[in-house]
Protein backbone atom coordinates (compact mmCIF):
# COMPACT_ATOMS: atom_id res chain seq x y z
CA UNK A 1 0.00 0.00 0.00
CA UNK A 2 1.43 3.02 -1.01
CA UNK A 3 1.75 6.79 0.97
CA UNK A 4 -0.88 8.82 1.12
CA UNK A 5 -0.44 12.83 0.49
CA UNK A 6 -2.94 15.53 0.83
CA UNK A 7 -1.81 18.16 -1.76
CA UNK A 8 -3.00 21.34 -1.01
CA UNK A 9 -4.15 22.65 -4.80
CA UNK A 10 -4.53 26.68 -5.49
CA UNK A 11 -5.61 25.99 -9.41
CA UNK A 12 -2.36 26.80 -10.35
CA UNK A 13 0.51 25.48 -12.36
CA UNK A 14 2.80 24.64 -9.38
CA UNK A 15 0.71 22.72 -7.21
CA UNK A 16 -0.54 21.00 -10.26
CA UNK A 17 2.57 19.64 -11.36
CA UNK A 18 3.25 18.98 -7.67
CA UNK A 19 0.30 16.34 -8.34
CA UNK A 20 2.86 14.71 -10.80
CA UNK A 21 5.54 14.53 -9.71
CA UNK A 22 4.01 13.41 -6.24
CA UNK A 23 2.10 10.63 -8.33
CA UNK A 24 5.63 10.08 -10.22
CA UNK A 25 7.35 9.22 -6.94
CA UNK A 26 4.41 6.40 -6.02
CA UNK A 27 2.34 8.28 -3.43
CA UNK A 28 -1.84 7.99 -3.13
CA UNK A 29 -2.32 11.60 -3.88
CA UNK A 30 -5.47 13.40 -2.54
CA UNK A 31 -6.18 16.95 -3.98
CA UNK A 32 -7.76 19.61 -1.77
CA UNK A 33 -8.80 23.17 -2.71
CA UNK A 34 -9.26 25.45 0.98
CA UNK A 35 -12.28 27.96 0.15
CA UNK A 36 -10.87 31.26 2.16
CA UNK A 37 -12.75 33.86 1.19
CA UNK A 38 -16.26 35.27 -0.55
CA UNK A 39 -15.28 36.61 -3.76
CA UNK A 40 -13.43 36.30 -6.93
CA UNK A 41 -9.93 36.83 -5.50
CA UNK A 42 -6.79 35.69 -7.40
CA UNK A 43 -6.65 31.92 -5.89
CA UNK A 44 -8.92 29.69 -3.89
CA UNK A 45 -12.09 31.29 -5.39
CA UNK A 46 -14.41 29.30 -7.84
CA UNK A 47 -12.48 29.43 -11.06
CA UNK A 48 -9.34 27.97 -9.43
CA UNK A 49 -11.53 25.08 -7.45
CA UNK A 50 -12.90 24.37 -10.82
CA UNK A 51 -9.56 24.12 -12.42
CA UNK A 52 -7.86 21.78 -9.38
CA UNK A 53 -10.44 19.93 -9.98
CA UNK A 54 -9.97 19.52 -13.78
CA UNK A 55 -6.29 18.77 -12.85
CA UNK A 56 -7.34 15.99 -10.13
CA UNK A 57 -10.32 14.39 -12.80
CA UNK A 58 -7.38 14.31 -15.58
CA UNK A 59 -4.52 12.79 -13.49
CA UNK A 60 -7.29 10.49 -11.91
CA UNK A 61 -6.81 11.49 -8.11
CA UNK A 62 -10.03 12.46 -5.31
CA UNK A 63 -10.28 15.84 -5.00
CA UNK A 64 -11.72 17.78 -1.74
CA UNK A 65 -12.91 21.27 -1.59
CA UNK A 66 -12.96 22.24 2.16
CA UNK A 67 -14.63 25.74 3.40
CA UNK A 68 -11.94 27.37 5.47
CA UNK A 69 -13.43 30.59 5.42
CA UNK A 70 -14.13 31.06 8.99
CA UNK A 71 -10.72 30.09 10.16
CA UNK A 72 -9.07 32.44 7.29
CA UNK A 73 -11.13 35.41 8.02
CA UNK A 74 -9.93 34.72 12.07
CA UNK A 75 -6.55 34.09 11.47
CA UNK A 76 -5.58 36.09 8.44
CA UNK A 77 -8.23 38.89 7.41
CA UNK A 78 -8.95 40.05 10.72
CA UNK A 79 -5.05 40.29 11.62
CA UNK A 80 -4.22 41.98 8.37
CA UNK A 81 -6.50 44.95 9.21
CA UNK A 82 -5.62 44.38 13.17
CA UNK A 83 -2.12 45.27 12.21
CA UNK A 84 -2.79 48.13 9.26
CA UNK A 85 -4.56 49.73 12.44
CA UNK A 86 -1.39 49.86 14.27
CA UNK A 87 1.06 50.75 12.09
CA UNK A 88 2.68 47.60 11.08
CA UNK A 89 2.69 46.03 7.05
CA UNK A 90 1.67 42.68 7.39
CA UNK A 91 1.95 39.25 5.32
CA UNK A 92 -0.93 37.78 5.32
CA UNK A 93 0.89 34.80 3.18
CA UNK A 94 3.00 34.18 6.68
CA UNK A 95 -0.24 33.74 8.82
CA UNK A 96 -1.96 31.30 5.68
CA UNK A 97 0.72 29.46 5.78
CA UNK A 98 0.90 29.51 9.89
CA UNK A 99 -2.57 28.54 10.61
CA UNK A 100 -4.29 26.93 7.41
CA UNK A 101 -1.94 25.20 5.11
CA UNK A 102 0.10 23.79 7.81
CA UNK A 103 -2.31 23.87 10.72
CA UNK A 104 -6.05 23.23 9.85
CA UNK A 105 -4.83 21.17 6.82
CA UNK A 106 -2.88 18.88 8.59
CA UNK A 107 -5.46 18.34 11.11
CA UNK A 108 -8.00 17.43 7.99
CA UNK A 109 -4.78 14.87 6.46
CA UNK A 110 -4.68 13.20 9.58
CA UNK A 111 -8.76 12.80 9.45
CA UNK A 112 -8.15 11.15 5.51
CA UNK A 113 -5.03 8.78 7.31
CA UNK A 114 -2.68 10.86 4.88
CA UNK A 115 1.13 10.27 6.37
CA UNK A 116 2.39 13.84 4.66
CA UNK A 117 0.84 17.21 3.35
CA UNK A 118 2.33 18.28 0.50
CA UNK A 119 2.69 22.31 -1.56
CA UNK A 120 3.67 23.67 -4.46
CA UNK A 121 6.25 26.09 -2.73
CA UNK A 122 9.57 26.75 -3.45
CA UNK A 123 11.23 25.02 -0.67
CA UNK A 124 12.88 21.95 0.63
CA UNK A 125 12.57 19.66 3.42
CA UNK A 126 16.07 17.31 3.93
CA UNK A 127 17.80 15.69 7.00
CA UNK A 128 20.46 18.03 8.18
CA UNK A 129 23.75 15.99 9.97
CA UNK A 130 24.38 19.45 11.65
CA UNK A 131 21.56 19.12 13.88
CA UNK A 132 20.53 15.74 13.64
CA UNK A 133 16.68 15.97 12.15
CA UNK A 134 14.99 17.23 9.21
CA UNK A 135 15.22 20.89 8.42
CA UNK A 136 13.53 23.44 6.27
CA UNK A 137 16.00 24.65 3.85
CA UNK A 138 15.99 27.20 0.88
CA UNK A 139 14.80 25.86 -2.47
CA UNK A 140 16.65 26.04 -5.72
CA UNK A 141 14.77 28.59 -7.33
CA UNK A 142 16.55 31.57 -5.86
CA UNK A 143 14.34 34.73 -6.03
CA UNK A 144 11.39 32.38 -6.48
CA UNK A 145 12.41 30.82 -2.71
CA UNK A 146 9.50 30.74 -0.38
CA UNK A 147 11.52 29.03 2.27
CA UNK A 148 10.49 32.92 4.33
CA UNK A 149 7.12 32.42 4.23
CA UNK A 150 7.14 29.19 5.91
CA UNK A 151 9.08 29.78 8.75
CA UNK A 152 6.01 29.02 11.07
CA UNK A 153 5.78 25.70 10.41
CA UNK A 154 5.23 23.70 13.24
CA UNK A 155 8.29 21.69 14.03
CA UNK A 156 6.24 18.29 14.53
CA UNK A 157 5.45 18.66 10.71
CA UNK A 158 8.61 18.80 9.67
CA UNK A 159 8.59 14.76 9.31
CA UNK A 160 5.04 15.01 7.30
CA UNK A 161 5.88 17.27 4.80
CA UNK A 162 6.85 17.48 0.97
CA UNK A 163 7.75 20.27 -1.23
CA UNK A 164 8.12 18.61 -4.29
CA UNK A 165 9.38 21.56 -6.12
CA UNK A 166 12.21 21.86 -4.30
CA UNK A 167 14.91 21.22 -6.88
CA UNK A 168 13.84 23.38 -9.60
CA UNK A 169 15.29 26.71 -10.69
CA UNK A 170 12.89 28.13 -13.27
CA UNK A 171 9.31 28.23 -13.85
CA UNK A 172 9.73 27.45 -17.17
CA UNK A 173 10.59 24.26 -16.22
CA UNK A 174 7.70 23.54 -13.82
CA UNK A 175 5.20 24.73 -17.23
CA UNK A 176 6.87 22.61 -19.59
CA UNK A 177 6.26 19.41 -17.38
CA UNK A 178 2.73 20.82 -17.16
CA UNK A 179 2.83 20.98 -21.43
CA UNK A 180 4.14 17.51 -21.47
CA UNK A 181 1.46 15.72 -19.20
CA UNK A 182 -1.25 18.36 -21.14
CA UNK A 183 -2.64 19.76 -17.87
CA UNK A 184 -5.19 22.19 -17.98
CA UNK A 185 -3.04 25.02 -15.91
CA UNK A 186 -0.31 24.48 -17.92
CA UNK A 187 -0.16 28.45 -18.89
CA UNK A 188 -2.16 29.71 -15.89
CA UNK A 189 -0.87 33.73 -15.20
CA UNK A 190 1.07 33.73 -11.72
CA UNK A 191 -0.71 34.66 -8.62
CA UNK A 192 1.11 37.80 -7.44
CA UNK A 193 -1.41 39.92 -5.49
CA UNK A 194 -2.80 39.15 -1.91
CA UNK A 195 -5.12 36.59 -2.89
CA UNK A 196 -8.58 38.53 -0.73
CA UNK A 197 -7.27 41.67 -2.46
CA UNK A 198 -6.87 40.67 -6.67
CA UNK A 199 -6.54 44.36 -7.38
CA UNK A 200 -3.33 44.86 -5.38
CA UNK A 201 -5.24 47.94 -3.78
CA UNK A 202 -5.45 47.18 0.28
CA UNK A 203 -6.36 51.35 1.25
CA UNK A 204 -9.97 50.18 -1.03
CA UNK A 205 -10.32 47.02 0.94
CA UNK A 206 -9.34 48.49 4.46
CA UNK A 207 -12.06 51.30 4.14
CA UNK A 208 -14.71 48.88 2.01
CA UNK A 209 -14.64 45.76 4.13
CA UNK A 210 -13.11 46.70 7.31
CA UNK A 211 -14.82 50.27 7.37
CA UNK A 212 -11.47 52.20 7.89
CA UNK A 213 -12.03 55.67 7.72
CA UNK A 214 -9.22 58.42 6.44
CA UNK A 215 -7.95 60.62 9.57
CA UNK A 216 -5.98 63.57 8.75
CA UNK A 217 -3.18 64.70 10.37
CA UNK A 218 0.53 65.90 10.34
CA UNK A 219 3.23 64.97 8.22
CA UNK A 220 6.19 65.99 10.70
CA UNK A 221 10.11 65.42 10.31
CA UNK A 222 12.58 63.48 13.10
CA UNK A 223 12.49 66.95 14.54
CA UNK A 224 8.85 67.64 15.17
CA UNK A 225 8.74 70.55 12.23
CA UNK A 226 5.43 69.43 10.56
CA UNK A 227 6.06 69.57 6.63
CA UNK A 228 1.99 68.80 5.67
CA UNK A 229 -0.75 66.56 5.87
CA UNK A 230 -1.36 62.90 5.45
CA UNK A 231 -4.93 61.32 4.58
CA UNK A 232 -4.65 58.30 7.08
CA UNK A 233 -1.87 56.68 8.88
CA UNK A 234 -2.65 53.23 7.48
CA UNK A 235 -2.06 54.61 3.68
CA UNK A 236 1.12 54.72 4.74
CA UNK A 237 4.50 52.12 4.91
CA UNK A 238 7.72 52.36 6.20
CA UNK A 239 10.09 53.48 3.27
CA UNK A 240 7.51 54.99 1.01
CA UNK A 241 7.82 58.06 -1.12
CA UNK A 242 5.57 58.48 -3.49
CA UNK A 243 2.46 59.62 -2.59
CA UNK A 244 2.92 61.75 0.66
CA UNK A 245 2.56 65.23 -1.13
CA UNK A 246 5.22 67.34 0.43
CA UNK A 247 8.03 69.14 -1.27
CA UNK A 248 11.33 69.28 0.38
CA UNK A 249 14.65 70.13 -1.48
CA UNK A 250 15.75 66.49 -0.92
CA UNK A 251 13.65 63.07 -1.29
CA UNK A 252 11.61 62.22 1.45
CA UNK A 253 10.36 58.83 2.74
CA UNK A 254 8.18 57.75 5.78
CA UNK A 255 10.64 56.48 8.71
CA UNK A 256 7.80 55.78 11.22
CA UNK A 257 4.58 56.78 12.96
CA UNK A 258 3.40 58.76 16.01
CA UNK A 259 0.02 56.56 16.18
CA UNK A 260 -0.49 58.75 19.62
CA UNK A 261 -0.26 62.55 18.14
CA UNK A 262 -1.54 60.72 14.56
CA UNK A 263 1.50 61.62 13.16
CA UNK A 264 3.39 60.32 9.68
CA UNK A 265 7.02 61.15 10.97
CA UNK A 266 9.09 61.47 7.34
CA UNK A 267 12.95 61.86 7.11
CA UNK A 268 15.98 61.38 4.37
CA UNK A 269 16.57 58.31 2.58
CA UNK A 270 19.81 57.73 5.35
CA UNK A 271 17.32 57.72 8.22
CA UNK A 272 15.77 54.76 7.04
CA UNK A 273 19.23 52.46 7.72
CA UNK A 274 19.12 50.21 10.92
CA UNK A 275 21.60 48.50 12.38
CA UNK A 276 19.89 47.03 15.56
CA UNK A 277 16.51 45.56 15.97
CA UNK A 278 14.48 43.83 18.06
CA UNK A 279 10.97 40.67 16.69
CA UNK A 280 9.11 39.06 18.86
CA UNK A 281 6.23 36.13 18.10
CA UNK A 282 9.53 33.62 17.64
CA UNK A 283 9.27 30.78 16.03
CA UNK A 284 12.47 28.47 16.08
CA UNK A 285 12.79 25.26 14.23
CA UNK A 286 15.87 24.18 15.12
CA UNK A 287 16.14 24.48 19.02
CA UNK A 288 13.84 25.13 21.93
CA UNK A 289 15.48 28.95 22.64
CA UNK A 290 18.78 30.49 21.57
CA UNK A 291 21.01 30.38 24.65
CA UNK A 292 24.04 32.35 23.09
CA UNK A 293 24.85 34.95 20.74
CA UNK A 294 24.67 33.07 17.16
CA UNK A 295 25.66 33.91 13.74
CA UNK A 296 22.87 33.89 11.14
CA UNK A 297 21.84 35.62 8.17
CA UNK A 298 18.57 37.35 8.22
CA UNK A 299 16.03 38.14 5.48
CA UNK A 300 14.14 41.10 7.11
CA UNK A 301 10.89 41.00 3.86
CA UNK A 302 10.11 38.46 0.78
CA UNK A 303 12.10 40.77 -1.56
CA UNK A 304 14.67 41.51 0.46
CA UNK A 305 18.81 39.67 0.55
CA UNK A 306 19.89 38.23 3.19
CA UNK A 307 22.35 40.11 5.61
CA UNK A 308 24.50 39.10 7.96
CA UNK A 309 23.84 39.71 11.86
CA UNK A 310 24.00 38.10 15.23
CA UNK A 311 20.94 37.70 16.99
CA UNK A 312 20.56 37.20 21.09
CA UNK A 313 17.07 35.66 22.48
CA UNK A 314 16.32 37.51 25.80
CA UNK A 315 12.95 35.72 27.01
CA UNK A 316 10.11 36.53 24.45
CA UNK A 317 12.24 38.97 21.89
CA UNK A 318 15.02 38.36 20.11
CA UNK A 319 17.62 41.32 19.26
CA UNK A 320 18.92 41.14 15.89
CA UNK A 321 22.73 43.07 15.42
CA UNK A 322 23.50 43.45 11.94
CA UNK A 323 26.84 43.64 10.63
CA UNK A 324 25.87 46.26 7.99
CA UNK A 325 23.10 48.93 8.39
CA UNK A 326 19.84 47.86 6.17
CA UNK A 327 16.73 49.67 4.67
CA UNK A 328 13.56 50.20 5.38
CA UNK A 329 13.22 47.39 8.30
CA UNK A 330 9.45 47.39 8.98
CA UNK A 331 7.28 46.79 11.95
CA UNK A 332 4.66 44.07 11.06
CA UNK A 333 7.24 42.09 8.21
CA UNK A 334 9.09 39.21 9.81
CA UNK A 335 12.67 38.43 9.96
CA UNK A 336 13.51 35.02 9.12
CA UNK A 337 17.18 34.09 10.15
CA UNK A 338 19.15 31.46 8.19
CA UNK A 339 22.29 28.80 8.85
CA UNK A 340 23.79 29.01 5.12
CA UNK A 341 20.41 27.37 3.49
CA UNK A 342 18.67 26.31 6.63
CA UNK A 343 15.93 27.86 8.57
CA UNK A 344 16.66 28.96 12.19
CA UNK A 345 13.10 30.26 12.92
CA UNK A 346 12.05 33.97 12.90
CA UNK A 347 9.61 36.32 14.48
CA UNK A 348 7.97 39.55 13.76
CA UNK A 349 9.80 42.81 13.73
CA UNK A 350 8.53 45.13 16.12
Amino acid sequence: MHEKVLLGMSGGVDSSVAAVLLKEQGYDVIGVTMKLFEGEGSCCNLSSTFAAKRVCDYLQIPHYTLNFQDDFKKYVVDDFICQYKNTRTPNPCIECNRYLKFGVMYQKAKELECEYIATGHYAKIAYSEKYNCNVLMKSKAGKKDQSYVLYYIPNELLNHIKFPLSDFTEKEEIRKIAEKYNLPTARTPDSEDICFIPDGNYKDFLEKYANMKSEIGNIVDSSGKVLGKHNGLYRYTIGQRKGLGISHSTPLFVIGFAPERNELIVGEETELYKKEFCVNDIHLLLMDEIKEPMRVEVKTRYTANTAKAIIVQDKNQIRVQLDEPQRAITPGQSAVFYDGDIVVGGGKIM
